[in-house]
């Protein structure tokens, strides 16, 4: 092998070692738990990590700003509470009683500090009182499908 093709050798060993680096990495990174509020606070394995919680907006300690990009607010879990600070931008459906789905990181005092903020409604995606299925008649699709054939 002559020096041009060592060069490109140990230059194409170099490139696979930065690639392959920087997508474990970056995987690691991206991998974040989704838990409730009960299971991250019954664990202390998590608290030193960057999770993703579930739970709803309590009401009584709530304070949303959209102007300044923040909001405080506890996350009731089952049987627990957790308080928040956000930061980011808040979501138009974001209020008092509704759940949200959070991202982010327990600090020293013991506040989950999010940067990441979605609101959940299934109920938005559901005629009333019907589920996806049913149809207002009190029939639903499935049964309609059984009878066409």
């Amino acid at each position: 092998m002559n020096r041009m093709g060592i060069k490109l050798a140990v230059g194409a060993c170099v490139l696979l070692g930065a690639m392959t680096y920087l997508a474990f990495a970056g995987a690691r990174q991206a991998h974040v738990y989704h838990l409730t509020v009960d299971q991250f606070l019954s664990d202390s394995e998590y608290r030193a990590q960057r999770v993703r919680l579930c739970g709803t907006v309590e009401g009584k300690h709530f304070s949303s700003s959209p102007a300044l990009l923040a909001a405080s607010f506890v996350l009731k879990g089952a049987s627990v509470e957790l308080p928040v600070q956000y930061h980011g931008m808040i979501p138009g459906m974001f209020q008092a009683g509704r759940d949200v789905v959070i991202e982010g990181q327990l600090n020293a005092q013991g506040v989950f500090v999010a940067d990441v903020m979605m609101t959940k409604c299934a109920s938005k995606y559901e005629s009333a009182g019907h589920g996806p299925m049913d149809k207002p008649d009190g029939s639903d699709a499935a049964t309609k499908l059984g009878k066409a054939s």
